[in-house]
């Protein structure tokens, strides 16, 4: 099986303007999504954001989670928290594993890839695979013009689809990667 990384992206997304910003790093987003990660066997969590002061904020929760004595208190959340490095672009992230296939997610309606047959092409690939989820109201289109493919959307039983990011994650992550 492939290889499996997951970024958080908060540049370029769109607001609920449709305006591409760049959202802040949330420390929720940062522990929940790190214990997801390691749940499914995440090779490794990037929180991706352009803007330094960000970068700042969530260096400092990554490293009060990596002291020692962060293992007393919480050793699993200390553990999750090892997958997590963080980014200032996607092209840096592409660059450091070295071709990836990219996988966007959407809660738009324009995945091309469903579940089922994403899990099955992990099974055969060689390359890694990047998994990437958007902040804020999803993904800019210059970020899905980078990608190989787009998962189909997760929907539930009512029309409300507007899940937070880390509910999402954990979802696709079980649907692809969940002993089954």
């Amino acid at each position: 099986m492939a290889d499996i990384y997951i970024a958080l992206i908060h540049h370029p997304v769109y607001n609920k303007g449709r305006k591409i910003v760049a959202s802040c790093i949330t420390g929720v987003d940062l522990h929940d999504i790190a214990r997801s990660a390691l749940t499914y066997g995440i090779e490794r969590y990037f929180v991706v954001n352009p803007m330094p002061a960000q970068l700042k904020f969530a260096e400092r929760i990554i490293g009060c989670w990596r002291k020692s004595d962060s293992f007393v208190h919480n050793w699993t959340r200390a553990e999750a928290f090892k997958l997590v490095e963080l980014a200032p672009d996607l092209k840096s992230v592409v660059k450091k594993l070295k071709n990836p296939i990219l996988v966007a997610t959407s809660a738009r309606p324009q995945g091309k890839i469903k579940f089922p047959d994403l899990r099955r092409k992990l099974k055969g690939l060689k390359r890694p695979v990047l998994l990437l989820f958007g902040t804020g109201w999803g993904l800019a289109e210059e970020a899905l013009d980078q990608v190989d493919l787009v998962l189909e959307p997760l929907r539930g039983k009512g029309s409300y689809n507007h899940l937070s990011v880390r509910s999402a994650v954990a979802i696709v992550l079980d649907r692809l990667l969940a002993k089954v």
